[in-house]
């Protein structure tokens, strides 16, 4: 996870997201880097703060300090500054297998006969100052570390960090626990990244061997492996670059390093050196572009990390004020990740492998510092070696007497949120009606033809109007269980569907909606004190789960549920439902995993809601219960999925409904990497945005008109004014239906952007009226759960409405015989 903001931030901030994805590592390598400091926390003056390096030395042995100063410190370096880095707090009590290494921080410049006699030595001497300085420094601690650390050597000292502007801390543990134990909960930077170590190569229980590792000015860290990493240090030992720690992370930033520092590449060209444009995407460039990135290829190629991975750095540009936040994702795209931004008096950009660690950032943010907000303006995911955008985006903290925030692609395109209004000014006694006549009785109004008639009005409205339709659903949903069965089923189409905010951004609104939805669900009666419909439980009354005695609802407050294991609100449901509980709404998730998991056979009757930020897994193997999930789901959702409902109010993460067997699955908005990849049987899936790639990979779901599977791809996307439109393509990837043997893709196409070269193993077929009947009853569903009119917003194109045969191609797999003869001579 890392984030970038505009203005200082603690370190406690990186904590919550960090503490949230322990099933990301093992804890036994976590660390966090910092850029983009304050002067006065580090005991310094703002110019040696942007000009010294700071060389910081991780003590494994104490004892070895004074020799290594005496060689490697004061005979080479004017030393401002010196610091002695106390724990904070005793580590056996935080839990850590071992004690985390004594820091030594140095601020520190290279003395000038230094530089002179290392430049004349090794023939830099028509270089920068600047520049022979930096490969002093990276040369220096790379001495230190071959001399007490030596990867299959002593284990005495080694380098954590030497960067201008830029810190690293990194232990055996979690990321958190860095923070705990050095005491970062109140030191400020602008520029955060944290990572936890599952590992696959290196020293693998060692501080030394955990993320993030650093170039000279940057840090990274990086979720994935390598196949090629032999071939990596192949390439740098014939630059003269050895690597260290024996791990594909380091070798990653020294490749980064290399090409930014002493190639001068500017950064969309490491990229490109890094993750390769390919296939269509590379023949969709500008002729300019391919003369380029074919000679970056040629050159580099056999360097690029081949395998899955995902990279976050976080950059140092003192020279230029400048600190950067970099996501970049291998054009495979096997490893999740998210992006985010939000803009306003202050602006933050995020990156994460989930979601519902950005989630957990802004929240904390939000809850101390009101310039925040707990959701974002705009989520989305990359696609590596995209044509459009390159699948890696910068957020940069420009420092120029004030401090701004931008984010850009690879190719240097600005990337901004919705704009709006934003500033929330809670009342708590609202009394501003919208006007006009405006009545609201719950007790009798029918929840969706109320949602319509506001939302036809809400354009026009100020945060008071909604904060008084909040107050008013609130006030309304107290008298019975009839009438805050409405009002939660009217906040939740208001949060569930799109449409026209005005002049106030859409995440600011969510924000009031939400709150209102937390409010009611707040307010159910605690198990056992209640008699009605609806009963609460949550960490601290878990053991008073009994079996239903009239009440209809269990209502599970996630909040302090551990994402996983025993205790885990999962297990909890689990077990309500053994006792006879059917229908479950879940809120206050942050993260935790496995919902609707476990239940066995024959669930029919079943139904979960979910609102807030859920996590890995939801829905897994679920046989024949309904679940909704009110925002974007995560990762491994409905895998192995057998029968049932389930509908997703936002995007789905990666390796969606992987191995699924069947059931009906209805997505707002798009799918990450992977969807339905070896889907057996007959899922029946309707995908109103797009995916990243690899749909329906291997897909074996038999004859789509004779009981098989299939999917609806509508590549339509939703406006600012919650309008319905097509997006750019509808599919913009390769390796459509590749290699399947069953089922079909449908595909709103009506101006046939979709080619042949973007099938593999797939094929055109034509789409008949027994299609269109197949997949109709699926699209008036669709229209009933997202409001996306199949007359209006399907077959109308280009203002004019279409038979469906005009609108929508139907891909097939290509039969056996057909594939044997394209592969194998005759």
């Amino acid at each position: 996870v890392g984030f970038a903001a505009s203005v200082p931030v603690g370190g406690r901030f990186i904590f919550e997201p960090s503490r949230q994805m322990h099933n990301r590592g093992n804890g036994k390598g976590g660390g966090i880097a910092c850029a983009c400091l304050r002067a006065d926390q580090l005991g310094v003056s703002e110019d040696i703060l942007k000009n010294d390096y700071i060389l910081q030395i991780a003590l494994l042995d104490p004892s070895v300090a004074g020799e290594l100063e005496s060689q490697y410190v004061t005979p080479h370096f004017i030393v401002h500054h010196k610091t002695e880095i106390k724990p904070e707090t005793d580590w056996k009590k935080l839990g850590l297998p071992i004690k985390p290494p004594d820091i030594v921080r140095y601020f520190v410049r290279v003395k000038p006969e230094a530089i002179q006699r290392f430049a004349a030595q090794n023939g830099l001497t028509k270089l920068a100052e600047r520049a022979i300085e930096d490969e002093f420094v990276f040369r220096n601690s790379f001495a230190l570390n071959q001399k007490y650390y030596a990867a299959l050597g002593s284990k005495q000292a080694f380098v954590l960090s030497h960067a201008r502007n830029l810190m690293i801390f990194k232990i055996v543990g979690y990321a958190e626990n860095v923070v705990e134990y050095y005491g970062l909960e109140d030191f400020q930077a602008q520029v955060w990244i944290a990572h936890q170590r599952y590992p696959t190569k290196g020293r693998v229980w060692h501080p030394a061997g955990s993320h993030p590792f650093i170039g000279m000015n940057e840090a990274l860290v990086h979720n994935g492996d390598f196949a090629n990493y032999y071939g990596v240090t192949e390439y740098l030992r014939q630059k003269n670059i050895t690597a260290q720690f024996l791990t594909d992370t380091e070798v990653s930033v020294q490749l980064f390093d290399l090409w930014t520092r002493v190639y001068g590449y500017p950064l969309e060209y490491v990229i490109e050196a890094l993750a390769p444009t390919t296939e269509l995407d590379f023949d969709r460039l500008p002729e300019e572009k391919k003369k380029i990135y074919r000679a970056i290829q040629l050159l580099h190629k056999h360097a690029s990390p081949d395998g899955p991975w995902f990279f976050i750095i976080a950059q140092s540009q003192p020279d230029q004020d400048m600190y950067n936040l970099i996501g970049i994702t291998d054009t495979a795209m096997l490893r999740p990740q998210v992006f985010a931004l939000q803009e306003g008096d202050v602006s933050i950009g995020l990156v994460a492998s989930e979601k519902q660690a950005i989630d957990a950032t802004l929240s904390s943010l939000a809850k101390e510092d009101p310039r925040f907000r707990p959701i974002a303006d705009k989520y989305w995911n990359a696609r590596g070696g995209s044509y459009t955008d390159g699948g890696a985006f910068a957020f940069s903290v420009k420092k120029n007497g004030t401090s701004e925030l931008s984010c850009r692609d690879k190719f240097g395109k600005l990337v901004t949120g919705p704009t709006g209004s934003y500033k929330i000014h809670n009342n708590p006694n609202p009394e501003a009606p919208p006007h006009g006549a405006f009545n609201i009785d719950l007790a009798t109004d029918n929840p969706k033809t109320l949602f319509q008639s506001v939302v036809m009005s809400v354009s026009a409205w100020s945060f008071d109007n909604w904060q008084w339709l909040m107050k008013t659903v609130e006030t309304q949903a107290a008298k019975s269980d009839a009438a805050f069965e409405k009002s939660l089923e009217f906040l939740t189409l208001l949060n569930d569907r799109r449409y026209d905010t005005g002049k106030l951004k859409r995440s600011a609104v969510l924000q009031i909606i939400r709150g209102s939805i937390t409010n009611l669900l707040d307010s159910v009666p605690a198990i056992g004190a209640g008699s009605g419909k609806y009963v609460r439980i949550d960490w601290n009354t878990r053991g008073n789960l009994a079996a239903p005695k009239g009440e209809q609802t269990l209502v599970v407050f996630a909040r302090d549920f551990p994402p996983e294991d025993d205790d885990c609100d999962a297990r909890l449901e689990v077990a309500a439902f053994k006792l006879g509980w059917k229908r479950f709404i879940v809120y206050g998730l942050k993260g935790q995993r496995f919902q609707g998991c476990g239940f066995g056979p024959e669930t029919t009757g079943v139904r979960f809601d979910l609102y807030d930020a859920s996590g890995d897994y939801i829905a897994s193997g679920i046989d024949g219960m309904e679940m909704y999930i009110h925002d974007s789901a995560q990762d491994q959702l409905g895998q192995i999925f057998k029968r049932g409902q389930l509908v997703i109010y936002g995007d789905v993460g990666q390796a969606f409904m992987y191995g699924a067997k069947g059931g009906e699955v209805y997505v707002m908005g798009n799918g990450a990497g992977r969807p339905l990849i070896n889907a057996v049987g007959k899922p029946r899936v309707v995908i109103n945005g797009s995916c990243l790639d690899f749909l329906a990979e291997s897909f074996m779901a038999g004859d789509p008109l004779n009981g098989g599977g299939f999917v609806v791809l509508n590549g339509i996307e939703f406006d600012d004014a919650g309008k319905v439109r097509a997006q750019a393509s509808p599919y913009p990837g390769s390796n459509l239906f590749s290699l399947a043997s069953g089922g079909a893709i449908y595909v709103r196409d009506p101006h046939n952007k979709l080619i042949g070269e973007q099938l593999n193993g797939g094929e055109f077929h034509p789409f008949t009226d027994k299609d269109w009947q197949l997949i109709l009853p699926y699209l008036q569903k669709n229209e009933q759960h997202f409001g996306i009119n199949v007359e209006r917003d399907l077959l109308t194109v280009d203002g004019i409405i279409r038979t469906p045969d005009k609108v929508y191609r139907k891909v097939s797999a290509q039969k056996l015989p057909q594939l044997a003869k394209q592969t194998v001579p005759e």
